[in-house]
């Protein structure tokens, strides 16, 4: 939820006031903002993100975050978090999207339970089609996990376009650090970045649904090296999800990554009967004509983000200047790069926990 500012925290970071703070992690925090200037209603709010402001980052790391953030402005997904802007440059380095007034995958289980079966396919089939977006303009996003997919009122939304990878990167082994989240990554996660694939994200997303029928994720275990070997061997426990939603996610997670469905494909899986998972993108997933058939504790939980934003936003003071907006977002780049070793600053990152971290927005 949506917590006061620290003590001493700038209220202004680019042309954005700050209302309050989404979540914190080892080296970036997410705040709700808005457009500076603003008063009243929450139009314009944004989920921005931005670096903790004691660290000491190198050119390195301004570098990959420039990357991102025009990996993320190359995405255009109704299924995604849209980029607003962003600022490599910035003192600090700010990152902007949409906001969308919805817990996380994570906390949604964690508060009200498992989703019911319907449910995790209506979800599941939006997130493939985020992904086949994702993929058709070269973006892997390496760190799909319930902590980074937000239910939004008209459905699932993926944050987080790899930024994690800077941020929160955890290292696994004593021989280089592994990109994205212990017990929701591939096979070819373990075996490094420049392994990676669009089937690494299709396993990733496999895991996340298991998870939204479970409660549970499918390699969870106490023991961090339990959990490597698990996901190395294919050794998933998915015996509390539903039969015949259970033999989609195997197909998901199949060690080999070309036995694994497309995100088209998978979408199909899902939702057999919808004409829009015979190809990337269209329309929201479940029924087009009504809200999305999210649950009573779901709707809930998102009753209770919308009247916080609109407190936050109501209660935040005008500062007296307002520095200008950005005409749009970043112009991204003619084709984004496949995934490189990480740079230097990844020494500072650890893998966050507890609340929304800050890979929970944007």
């Amino acid at each position: 939820m949506i917590e006061p500012l620290p003590a001493g925290r700038a209220r202004l970071i680019g042309p954005y006031q700050l209302l309050g703070l989404l979540g914190a992690g080892g080296m970036g925090e997410v705040y709700l903002a808005r457009p500076a200037g603003g008063t009243g209603m929450p139009d314009g709010l944004v989920a921005l993100k931005t670096i903790r402001a004691d660290l000491d980052l190198d050119e390195g790391f301004r570098i990959r975050f420039r990357r991102e953030i025009d990996a993320a402005g190359a995405v255009r997904s109704a299924h995604t978090a849209a980029l607003v802007g962003g600022d490599a440059n910035g003192r600090p380095p700010w990152l902007a999207t949409e906001y969308v007034p919805g817990p996380s995958l994570a906390e949604a289980v964690t508060r009200g339970g498992p989703l019911p079966e319907p449910v995790v396919r209506a979800m599941g089939a939006g997130l493939a089609r985020a992904l086949a977006d994702m993929h058709a303009v070269r973006v892997l996003h390496r760190d799909l996990k319930p902590g980074n997919v937000l239910l939004g009122a008209d459905g699932p939304k993926v944050i987080d376009f790899g930024i994690a990878q800077a941020f929160d990167a955890t290292q696994l082994t004593r021989t280089g650090v592994v990109v994205g989240s212990p017990g929701y990554i591939s096979p070819e996660h373990v075996n490094g970045s420049r392994s990676l694939v669009p089937a690494s994200d299709v396993f990733c997303l496999g895991a996340v649904l298991a998870f939204a029928a479970t409660g549970r994720g499918p390699f969870d275990d106490s023991d961090m090296a339990a959990v490597i070997f698990r996901i190395a061997q294919g050794e998933a426990e998915l015996s509390g999800v539903p039969p015949r939603l259970r033999a989609v996610i195997e197909e998901c997670l199949r060690s080999d990554a070309g036995a694994r469905p497309t995100p088209q494909q998978l979408a199909g899986m899902l939702l057999p009967d919808d004409p829009r998972s015979d190809g990337p993108g269209g329309g929201r997933s479940g029924d087009a004509a009504g809200p999305f058939p999210w649950t009573d504790a779901v709707r809930g939980q998102l009753a209770g983000y919308a009247a916080q934003a609109r407190t936050a936003a109501g209660a935040a003071v005008v500062p007296a200047a307002a520095p200008p907006l950005p005409s749009g977002p970043p112009a991204p780049a003619a084709a984004v790069e496949e995934p490189r070793q990480q740079h230097r600053a990844e020494r500072h990152a650890h893998h966050g926990g507890g609340r929304r971290e800050a890979d929970a927005q944007p």
